[in-house]
């Protein structure tokens, strides 16, 4: 079998990320780059250091028999029809959070997934971050006992100054707090607690400042209820004025854990504060703490081997249905029961 052919969408940083990616990955070659600007497109063609068709017209790079992974890294209102053509031509997908903004978009591409029996990886990649995963065995060994109240915050001021904010701001593209960058926050949260969700509530507001014209308000909190009955907080924000901070803290029966520090009297007998572990934290919005290898690495994995992934669409449905979840409390003054679809 040789190289699996990958086709890129997109030609922003978070494409670039990708083809560095499969570059160095030995089951994968780039074959084709779509994007709306052809100057542009063959110009970052040529900066990552690729020699590859470019194509205007994404169904036409479709039609490629040698296209066997789609990687979807354009803004987030054409995921899903680029999503849903990917799996209805028999492509494999990387698919950028969010992967939908509505639930009639998160239904027509699940449902598309299963009909065609594709293999998919969500781009929840902080799931390969090394804090993530030193965590996650942490909670294997089970650490701190059962889990009964988690926080996860995304705090990532999101202005003029960032390249996404011209469409990042509008609910149409953007779509809101939680769906255009703070669902990396919920879904940290699932992931450590092993746990559905049954129940939210949320409060968002606008600072009105100047510097953060969203169209949305770019500051929620939301109070998720799993079904276990552990209670959860998310908080994002794309209007705080500081460095980027991405908090976690996990109360256990029998410790807790704070961000890269652990309290486990069962594991270090007579311990009396914070252990603290040195790994590479989720601290900052660039490649630093994206580990892009190794969620492609896993997407490869899955192909070859034919087994699904732990971040599918189909578990990226549930963090999704959180976020909308959040988005219709706040806006409506209510309680909002999960799941969302059937």
């Amino acid at each position: 079998m040789g190289k699996l052919g990958v086709g890129i969408v997109g030609s922003g940083w978070v494409a670039g990320e990708h083809v560095k990616a499969y570059q160095r990955n030995p089951n994968t070659q780039v074959v084709a780059v779509c994007g709306r600007d052809e100057a542009r497109t063959r110009e970052k063609v040529r900066s990552w250091g690729i020699d590859c068709p470019v194509y205007t017209d994404y169904a036409k790079m479709l039609e490629r028999k040698d296209v066997n992974i789609i990687s979807i890294c354009t803004p987030n209102d054409l995921h899903v029809e680029e999503a849903v053509m990917a799996a209805e031509s028999g492509k494999h997908i990387l698919i950028e959070k969010p992967i939908a903004l509505d639930l009639d978009g998160l239904r027509r591409l699940r449902d598309a997934v299963r009909k065609n029996r594709v293999k998919t990886v969500a781009g929840f990649v902080l799931r390969w971050n090394p804090l993530f995963m030193t965590l996650k065995e942490l909670l294997r060994d089970n650490a701190i006992g059962r889990i009964f109240y988690g926080e996860v915050d995304y705090f990532h001021g999101i202005g003029p100054w960032y390249k996404q904010y011209e469409w990042n701001v509008k609910k149409a593209v953007g779509g809101s707090s939680l769906l255009s960058a703070g669902c990396h926050a919920v879904d940290g949260l699932r992931w450590f607690l092993g746990e559905e969700a049954s129940e939210v509530v949320a409060y968002s507001t606008h600072s009105h400042s100047k510097n953060f014209e969203y169209e949305y308000d770019p500051t929620l909190v939301t109070i998720i209820k799993f079904k276990n009955g552990a209670v959860g907080k998310v908080a994002s924000s794309l209007e705080c004025v500081q460095p980027y901070i991405f908090n976690i803290e996990l109360f256990g029966d029998k410790g807790t854990i704070r961000n890269n520090q652990l309290y486990s009297p069962s594991k270090f007998p007579g311990q009396t504060g914070f252990v603290s572990i040195p790994t590479i934290l989720p601290d900052s919005g660039d490649v630093t703490h994206h580990p892009f290898q190794g969620e492609i690495d896993h997407l490869v994995e899955c192909i070859l081997q034919d087994k699904e992934s732990h971040v599918n669409v189909e578990d990226a449905v549930k963090t999704h249905e959180i976020c909308i979840a959040a988005d219709m409390s706040a806006s409506q003054g209510r309680h909002v029961k999960l799941p969302l679809l059937q």
